[in-house]
């Protein structure tokens, strides 16, 4: 039975997770926040929950990229290149942007009276950001229980795996990874240098359908 709401960006890890977990998903939720990547983004967010016939909203939070300061953002400086956990990666950090995104899910999965929100942050991101570490996932959680009628839950079930593992377990699945985004600075091609196309080369090592411009 389907009763949970993903968070779902379109990127490697969130896109593993709708796969994994697609017979208890009856709702995707992107959102788009001024990002560099997030038209990309969502573009193989709305494929993968056509494909697997997943209901799909895109919320629209201008706010953010109108207010907030990071580099990750339109308004933002360019995206530094390097490993991803490199000092200067610290400024692609969007302020609590996991919090706001969560937020608006408890309230979406009571609406649609659903019992769970999953999110895919994985162990590699828990040195740059801190809305993806163990303690906040379990805060936050907690909170969201407390604050909905139907005390809705907060799975994170790569909390505390790597962004290989997670690849591993998609490449088991099937998935094809061709139909999902990772790179910061949004191009028609993965630029191959970023943070995170580092990241994602290192993670899909073998077999990496991604076509990069380096």
């Amino acid at each position: 039975m389907r009763h949970a709401i993903l968070i779902y960006s379109g990127g490697l890890d969130s896109t593993t997770l709708l796969y994994e977990y697609r017979d208890s998903i009856a709702l995707a939720v992107s959102f788009d926040y001024g990002s560099k990547h997030n038209a990309r983004e969502i573009e193989c967010a709305k494929e993968n929950c056509r494909r697997l016939g997943i209901k799909h909203l895109v919320i629209p939070l201008e706010f953010m990229g109108k207010y907030f300061k990071s580099d990750l953002l339109v308004s933002g400086g360019d995206i530094p290149e390097g490993h991803y956990a490199d000092e200067n990666m610290k400024s692609t950090v969007v302020p609590f942007r996991n919090g706001i995104m969560l937020a608006i899910a408890a309230g979406l999965a009571e609406s649609y009276e659903l019992d769970t929100i999953m999110m895919a942050n994985h162990g590699g991101d828990h040195a740059i950001y801190p809305d993806c570490r163990p303690e906040f996932v379990d805060a936050f959680g907690a909170a969201v229980t407390a604050g909905t009628y139907n005390g809705v839950k907060l799975v994170s079930p790569y909390c505390n795996i790597t962004k290989r593992d997670i690849a591993l377990r998609g490449k088991s699945l099937g998935i094809d990874y061709s139909l999902t985004y990772s790179c910061y600075k949004g191009g028609e091609k993965h630029c191959g240098k970023c943070g995170t196309c580092t990241e994602r080369k290192e993670a899909l090592a073998g077999f990496d359908p991604t076509e990069y411009e380096d």
